[in-house]
């Protein structure tokens, strides 16, 4: 068996792709191989004759696999995952990522790319992770906003402008560059890459049935006319495509698009470097502060309950008490544009918090609940964390990864936990 699966892929190209004036050849090889099975099918138990030629029939000849990997041959694998984002609440997120992607594959390797802000404090929880190989943390500076950027990126629906884009772009594309550079330091090359935001909240593993040969997996609804950019999983040659947000632009610019979103600009940069997308829901959802109208008008954004069974696909969520459940979330989101910001909602999947205001008293109690003790107690490690606390747990992340690239662990900590 082969046991990478671009290995596999490779040989499939190569069967697909032979000069189709050799079939005189072919032919008589494939009976040969039919007479010596039918022969062999007589003086043998339990041994499937016609193995070899199914087999070869059943070569994919579109240039990808259909193979789908087992957990086994994952484990077997190489896989960085690329967390990336601000940490806002890290304590609330991060150890469900912990839990549910970085514990559920121990072969993987972190790499976080974040910027420092008062919220930078909560990554100690990573001290805990199994393979941490690279963390940059970064003082953030403003991006040049260039003719091409300009023309391709839209400012509409991001709180940031497009400057907010640009430094998103960043990080996405500099947690790819951390991994070149740790391939070329330690000369391999890895199978699969997972990006996933800091702010994700998972409330499942991530399944094996997510990694597809061949193509790049995103999570389906949220699409905002483009792609859900939420997540994405695929192969080190789809992954390096998928990742180049910001290098990709000129490219974006010179097949004239223009005026794109986030989402939108994911999705031409896919389309225009040929990578073939595939969409599965993913039990995560995006946390978030943000306020937004209830109910959710045509495009507007609904917020699912952190208690809903899910998947949610990256659906931005909070910790409530659910206000719409049933017959209500069918009536909302049946109004809801599905090439925006929609999500799955059918058999009882969805409950919807009202967020016009902030996070309802006693939200810490309900998150409890939901996540249970284990997720908990992280949670409160960080509510009461003290500076001698947040110091030591720093100095151990910086000790278990393999480069590191951040400010003093003392001022990562007193930015945090110092009153401003």
């Amino acid at each position: 068996m082969l046991k990478s699966p671009r290995k596999f892929v490779a040989v499939t190209k190569w069967v697909c792709e032979i000069n189709w004036r050799l079939t005189g050849l072919i032919i008589p090889f494939v009976l040969f191989i039919i007479f010596f099975s039918l022969h062999y099918s007589t003086t043998s138990n339990g041994f499937n004759a016609f193995y070899p030629v199914e087999f070869f029939l059943r070569l994919p000849c579109s240039g990808e696999s259909d193979h789908v990997l087992n957990k086994e041959e994952l484990l077997r694998s190489k896989i960085a995952v690329c967390l990336v984002g601000g940490a806002r609440r890290f304590e609330l997120t991060g150890p469900s990522i912990i839990e549910n992607i970085l514990k559920e594959y121990p072969n993987s390797d972190l790499f976080l790319h974040s910027p420092l802000d008062s919220d930078t404090f909560k990554f100690s929880l990573l001290k805990s992770a199994p393979n941490v190989a690279g963390v940059r943390i970064f003082h953030p500076q403003p991006l040049p906003e260039n003719e091409s950027y300009v023309r391709v990126l839209t400012a509409h629906n991001s709180p940031n402008g497009i400057q907010g884009l640009l430094q998103y772009f960043n990080l996405v594309e500099g947690c790819l560059t951390m991994i070149r550079s740790h391939q070329q330091k330690n000369n391999f090359t890895y199978d699969w890459v997972v990006r996933t935001r800091v702010d994700g909240y998972w409330n499942a593993p991530l399944g094996p049935q997510n990694f597809v040969p061949g193509k790049y997996l995103v999570p389906p609804g949220s699409s905002y006319g483009g792609l859900n950019d939420r997540l994405g999983i695929g192969d080190l040659t789809t992954s390096t495509v998928a990742l180049s947000r910001l290098s990709l632009i000129p490219q974006l610019d010179s097949a004239g698009f223009n005026n794109l979103n986030s989402e939108a600009a994911f999705k031409a940069q896919l389309t225009t470097q040929n990578v073939t997308h595939v969409a599965k829901r993913l039990p995560f959802c995006v946390v978030s502060d943000r306020r937004y109208d209830f109910p959710p008008g045509q495009f507007g954004v609904p917020v699912a309950a952190l208690s809903s069974p899910g998947p949610l696909s990256g659906a931005k969520c909070r910790p409530c008490t659910a206000v719409c459940q049933g017959l209500c979330v069918e009536t909302v989101m049946e109004s809801v544009e599905k090439g925006w910001s929609w999500t799955e909602w059918e058999n009882g999947v969805l409950e919807l918090c009202d967020a016009r205001e902030g996070w309802e008293s006693g939200w810490e109690k309900i998150f409890d609940g939901v996540a249970g003790k284990k997720l908990a107690r992280a949670k409160k490690r960080i509510q009461f964390m003290k500076m001698g606390e947040c110091v030591e747990d720093f100095q151990k992340l910086r000790k278990r990864s393999t480069h590191w690239s951040a400010p003093p662990e003392d001022e990562i900590c007193t930015f945090g936990l110092t009153p401003h």
